[in-house]
């Protein structure tokens, strides 16, 4: 027998080759697991035999990587976490998988027949069965989905938590190979390097952006709580071109958001549709049943839907429904098609799948969308995709400190500066290699010749300011607003201003704002000077939310009376031309204290302490009553129809003139309140928008005069209460927008601290004014206004065939006003000759009959061009007045989906 002999743990070291030949054995055994964790294995089958499906091609579309299955349908491949692997074969309907790290490695793929042929698809293209619900199997299947999906709803448990992982990006679609091979793509080959090929539409691609964003997802039941907490974000881009470039990034995130299938109604695109398994689905949608198919290893009965009028918004697509039981979703295909009536988009892709929980639920798990857009046929087309990964659902209890922050939306410290190390762990989808290179990618961009004076022409034609740094070198002062460097009015003839502000790269808490201004005709000198300290720290300007705000405001300028409640910088060149003629202005002199501060719950509250001094420019006096004679003259203030008259019999004598006032002076203090839950901004840098139209909200202020306080010269109260609401109505009928306001002015006053009208004299459609009141035509000290817009979507002239082309959209607006003028408030009745208080009324302003509202609608289309807004306005009442316009046209250019 050979003896054996055993090698100390401790001994001299082996020769070369041996221990490299050992290392490398141990390293192959080490990593071994790893590599085939890395990979997927399967097998494809024939879903009807069993049978081996052999050579079927097995690829990441649009990323090179595939592989081919051998004769028993065996296949191998890379794992790559986000991908869609496709398996095709020829005779057989191909089938995607969204490879996730909860994918088998170990995969068992069915591949149905197809059995369409091209005699079957021209026989039912050229003859239609009538569509019907009774008895139909696949309208019977969809009312048993539509029964159960309450079971796919989070909240109904008492407690739910998960992972969010979103990534959306923008870029330019549909490159040729001919492209790639002339003009710039040629001339830098880094440019040609950047392409990808769509894994969704098998296109060229060039990214642009790329944004990751991990959340946190809690919910509470009792008492009701809802967060999303900002574990990281990540962007790289062009958009890091521009400092408002998270401008971009937001209203993507907004305008493609996620989709809830199990929602009544899907809004997309600033559009809402009729989910395919919503509340009026079987009325909108038709539903065929198509076959019955695996969707990995899960047996499914798959339906195609359309809607039942293409014109309509809707969705076009399938639907796997389990085939069990359970009617659970386990697939759903949305798409928008090029013929739909959405702007811009010339196809629309929504991807979502369903994966089975631990406890038995079905979930969602995957929502990818990929919408391709084409302005015109000679502008490059472009594509934004999101893909959406939800994981880590977990329903047991959380503790009453994960809800203890009231702010819905919490951003964790450093969420914007995570390291690699974190993206590793918690990006679920995999990066391209052109997404990977987006860094080098832009700073390649950046030197090229003339790329700077381009940037600096885009930032100016959208941002509306000029920057006086550079990307190395952030802007500390912007130059701007650039559409009111020049305008007009009748005053000042040609009016030239400019204006600026400094930025957080200056001081991330104080803030400075202003302009001048010059009117050519008068050689008047005009300001308005800003100064804002927010308490909290801010990013870029002072107006982010939430703002906690202290500024004080010194201004000298002319402006119209309704100029405060216009939307627009009333230098805006294009707002500046009026549809009347205006010869009353006054001049504002300034000086103003406030606070603003906003809760994370988005309740507003602000009071600010103002004195204001005004004169009257042009036409317009400040006439005591002490002038004012018994009658009302020619073109002078009168009473409309209705409206109280001056006895004639308490007539006295006129008594001797007095001068007109050259000015008053008010001081007031302003206290209001807001509470808008919904509201998400995005921040320009001359405005905060309101980015979600659909928020409702509602606000009240009240003002506070003060005799001999800084000069003022009145006491009083006023308040007032705005509310509105968008309400969506069902079937494809569009939207109505409802505002209500109510004001009362509750003590004696002069005329210029009355209510007045929200008049638009401009002819750019302003839908929260009036169109075709005059200015100041109406003085009351208490009223109420209330305005419908309802904006159809085309759902009539896209049913019209000479028009359906055009995807011309309607819109039907009703705007009523109704007013009164108290006794104490009315300068025409005798008991107030010997008021020291009240003034005359300005010429062709009016007394409104408080048993007559004033009314006004308007018809028009929008989607003009895909941009442009025309009204036809009509006003129905105080037609007899000489300042009234029975009709006229307004206009405005509002791109939207």
């Amino acid at each position: 027998m050979r003896k054996r002999t055993f090698r100390p743990l401790l001994t001299p070291p082996e020769s070369g080759g041996e221990s490299r030949r050992r290392a490398g054995m141990l390293a192959l055994m080490l990593t071994m697991p790893l590599l085939m964790l890395a990979q997927i294995s399967g097998v494809v089958l024939d879903a009807s035999d069993g049978g081996p499906v052999p050579y079927a091609t097995v690829q990441y579309k649009g990323n090179r990587v595939s592989t081919v299955a051998d004769g028993q349908g065996r296949f191998r491949i890379d794992r790559h976490n986000g991908w869609r692997l496709t398996i095709s074969s020829v005779g057989y309907r191909e089938q995607v998988i969204n490879v996730s790290p909860q994918t088998s490695t170990q995969m068992t793929i069915r591949l149905a027949a197809d059995n369409r042929t091209l005699s079957e698809v021209t026989i039912k293209s050229k003859k239609k069965s009538r569509y019907s619900r009774k008895n139909n199997p696949a309208v019977e299947l969809m009312r048993k989905v539509i029964a159960n999906k309450k079971k796919a709803d989070l909240k109904r448990h008492d407690y739910y938590r998960y992972q969010n992982y979103q990534k959306i990006g923008l870029g330019l679609n549909d490159l040729k190979p001919e492209t790639l091979e002339k003009g710039i793509f040629k001339r830098y080959p880094w440019l040609r390097e950047q392409v990808d090929t769509s894994q969704y539409t098998d296109k060229m691609v060039l990214p642009l952006t790329v944004d990751e964003m991990v959340t946190e997802q809690l919910w509470r039941k009792d008492p009701k709580a809802e967060r999303t907490i900002v574990k990281g974000t990540r962007s790289s881009g062009v958009n890091d071109l521009f400092q408002t470039g998270e401008i971009l990034t937001t209203v993507m995130r907004e305008v493609f958001a996620d989709v809830d299938i199990y929602d009544d109604y899907i809004l997309l695109m600033r559009h809402k549709f009729s989910s395919p398994i919503g509340r009026d689905a079987i009325q909108f949608y038709r539903y065929y049943i198509t076959d019955t198919v695996y969707v990995g290893q899960d047996r499914c009965i798959h339906l195609d839907f359309l809607p039942n009028n293409q014109q309509d918004f809707g969705f076009r697509g399938q639907i796997y429904i389990l085939d069990d039981t359970t009617y659970q979703v386990k697939r759903c295909e949305l798409y928008i098609p090029r013929s739909s009536d959405v702007n811009w988009v010339e196809s629309m892709q929504c991807m979502q799948e369903f994966e089975r929980q631990p406890n038995g639920e079905w979930l969602l798990t995957i929502d990818d969308m990929i919408v391709e857009l084409m302005l015109t046929d000679w502008i490059q087309k472009g594509v934004v995709t999101r893909t959406t990964r939800k994981t880590g659902f977990s329903f047991d209890p959380l503790p009453d400190e994960r809800f203890k922050k009231k702010n819905p939306m919490q951003f964790e410290a450093g969420s914007d500066n995570r390291s690699d190390d974190f993206w590793a762990e918690h990006r679920q989808v995999e990066f391209t290699k052109s997404e990977a290179g987006m860094g080098g990618f832009l700073d390649h961009l950046e030197r090229l010749k003339g790329f700077k004076y381009a940037i600096f022409v885009l930032k100016a034609l959208f941002e509306n300011y000029l920057e006086t740094g550079s990307r190395d070198h952030p802007s500390k002062f912007d130059v701007g607003p650039i559409n009111t460097f020049i305008s007009q009015n009748f005053h000042d003839g040609l009016r030239l201003r400019v204006g600026g502000q400094t930025t957080a790269n200056l001081n991330p808490h104080l803030f400075a704002k202003g302009y001048y201004a010059y009117g050519t005709k008068t050689h008047e000198h005009y300001y308005n000077a800003e100064l804002t300290y927010s308490l909290t720290p801010k990013q870029y300007l002072p107006q982010e939310f939430p703002v906690n705000n202290i500024i004080f405001q010194s201004k000298r300028d002319v402006a119209l009376p309704s100029d405060k409640y216009s939307a627009f910088d009333k230098d805006n060149v294009f707002s500046s031309f009026k549809v009347h003629d205006i010869d009353m202005m006054l001049l504002y002199d300034t000086q103003r204290l406030a606070y603003e501060f906003e809760t994370s719950t988005h309740w507003r509250f602000t009071a600010d302490l103002k004195t204001e001094k005004i004169r009257p420019i042009g036409s317009l006096a400040f006439q005591p009553l002490a002038t004012a004679t018994t009658q009302p003259a020619s073109g002078a203030a009168s009473p409309s129809h209705g409206a109280t008259m001056p006895d004639p019999a308490t007539t006295l004598p006129d008594p001797p003139a007095a001068s007109p006032l050259a000015s008053i002076r008010y001081t007031e203090s302003t206290f209001g309140i807001r509470f808008a839950p919904d509201e998400k901004f995005v921040n320009t840098k001359q405005h905060r928008r309101t980015m979600n139209k659909d928020a409702w909200y509602i606000q009240l202020q009240h003002t506070i005069g003060y005799d001999r306080l800084l000069g003022g010269q009145y006491n009083y109260n006023y308040t007032e209460l705005e509310w509105f609401r968008r309400t969506w109505l069902p079937m494809s009928w569009g939207r109505i927008d409802t505002r209500l306001r109510i004001g009362q002015q509750w003590n004696q006053v002069p005329w210029p601290l009355l209510p007045m009208p929200q008049a638009n004299l401009s002819y750019v459609v302003a839908p929260q004014m009036f169109n075709l009141i005059n200015n100041m035509e109406f003085l009351n000290d208490r009223y109420a206004s209330l305005q419908f817009t309802w904006e159809m979507g085309g759902k009539i002239l896209n049913r019209i065939p000479l028009l359906r082309r055009m995807k011309m959209r309607e819109i039907i607006e009703f705007k009523t006003l109704w007013g009164s003028l108290s006794d104490k408030n009315n300068p025409l009745l005798a008991a107030n000759r010997d008021s020291r208080t009240l003034m005359a009324f300005p010429a062709d302003c009016h007394v409104m009959d408080g048993r007559k509202p004033y009314m006004e609608w308007a018809i028009g289309v929008q989607n003009i061009l895909s941009l442009i807004q025309i009204e036809y306005v009509h006003r129905l009442n105080y037609l007899d007045l000489p300042t009234a316009t029975k009709h006229g046209i307004r206009f405005t250019i509002t791109p939207t989906f």
